[in-house]
């Protein structure tokens, strides 16, 4: 029998300890596999063999796992260098590891699918599963962690529209929300479109380029419709050049995959208001507060996630390597959702973006179409266990 090691990787979730879980009680089953292991800080933890032993867990911390943010096992943004893929396999032959799982965003599939290539010669299985509340891995129709951000994000600017309309002034409020080049997150803003409530007024994505005199004109209109308005911008919208709106404040730096470091974008159009409407205006960074947000899970989401950790496991057992796990949606009314299995060499390093049929016309908002697609993904609560309140 051949032991199996799991890792974690890229920005925590809500969810990514369920796919974790889903993982432990697959392998738990397996008859294949003798003992899990988890590593510390993701491929971090296999190079500097920080292992640890998740074969005998108990069922009830597995049940609490399922429901607890973050990344339970430590998580890392780290490039994987050529001359280190040999070493990563010297480690797993010495723990002998004949399954690794590595949960995910897309630098960590760029890490499964340099690890798959070599894989074959150690007879090691490598699976790779999605995780990000960004959304935007491609292969997949939606990723593990995107339902419960997307449910936070929906449910604070239905909140933050509540405030706002106390008083009987003219604002703008504008709500910056996670993504780069995708704009899910910031989309999913109109799921809070219910009840009465018309908040977000305007809705701008990456997908589109951000102008800033439509942007002032589409202000002036909604403010013309009612006196205190609500924005939600992705904090990476680009100008007719290409060039980051936050890049006009912020001291841009690189992580190491290159990837820029985000945040600003609503504080330039907040200025931008102020100077050109001289109304009150204010920015509101969601930051990480939308990525583990366990108090709003989706149970829609934490099934799925689990589900997809125990069917990667089944994969491997059958055989499958150089992929990765994914969602593929066959209905929406009823929602019906199956698990498949992609090669992982046409996902990695590849953005799946919001789509064009899922943004209006006019670039500032979003259609019935992406309503449709994203609101079974944050269907349902979860019962979160709390402490001292």
């Amino acid at each position: 029998m051949k032991n199996a090691v799991i890792g974690q990787s890229g920005g925590p979730t809500a969810a990514i300890n369920a796919t974790l879980a889903g993982v432990i009680e697959g392998c738990a089953e397996s008859k294949n596999i003798k003992t899990l292991y988890g590593a510390v800080n993701g491929i971090e933890g296999i190079l500097a063999e920080k292992l640890i032993d998740l074969t005998d867990i108990s069922k009830d911390s597995i049940e609490l796992l399922k429901t607890t943010p973050g990344a339970y096992l430590g998580s890392c943004r780290r490039r994987i260098a050529e001359d280190e893929i040999d070493r990563i396999f010297a480690v797993m032959e010495k723990f002998n590891i004949g399954y690794f799982f590595y949960i995910g965003g897309n630098d960590s599939m760029d890490t499964v699918s340099k690890l798959s290539a070599k894989s074959q010669a150690y007879g090691i299985k490598v699976i790779g599963i999605p995780k990000t509340v960004d959304n935007d891995l491609y292969g997949t129709d939606h990723c593990p962690g995107f339902g419960s951000a997307a449910k936070f994000v929906a449910t604070s600017v239905m909140e933050i529209a509540r405030d706002c309309t106390g008083f009987d002034m003219e604002s703008v409020t504008i709500v910056e929300i996670m993504g780069r080049n995708a704009g899910w997150l910031t989309a999913a803003s109109a799921l809070a479109r219910c009840n009465g409530n018309t908040a977000p007024d305007l809705i701008y994505l990456p997908e589109r380029t951000f102008k800033k005199d439509r942007f002032l004109a589409d202000v002036r209109s909604a403010i013309e419709k009612k006196k205190s308005i609500v924005a939600a911008i992705s904090e990476g919208i680009r100008d007719e050049g290409g060039r980051y709106i936050a890049e006009e404040t912020s001291d841009f730096k690189n992580d190491s995959f290159g990837h820029s470091q985000l945040g600003g974008a609503g504080k330039v159009l907040e200025q931008f208001i102020k100077k050109e409407l001289r109304c009150k205006a204010r920015t509101i960074e969601l930051s990480l507060l939308q990525r583990s947000a366990a108090h709003l899970l989706s149970e829609t989401d934490l099934l799925l996630s689990v589900k997809i950790g125990r069917s990667a496991v089944e994969a491997a057992e059958g055989g499958a390597t150089g992929v990765m796990m994914c969602f593929k949606h066959k209905g929406y009314n009823p929602f019906v959702c199956q698990i498949e299995t992609a090669d992982i060499h046409q996902i990695a390093n590849t953005e799946n973006k919001v789509p064009h049929i899922y943004i209006n016309r006019e670039g500032n908002g979003v259609t019935d179409k992406f309503i449709e697609y994203a609101t079974p993904l944050i269907m349902g609560s979860v019962p979160v266990p709390v402490k001292n309140g």
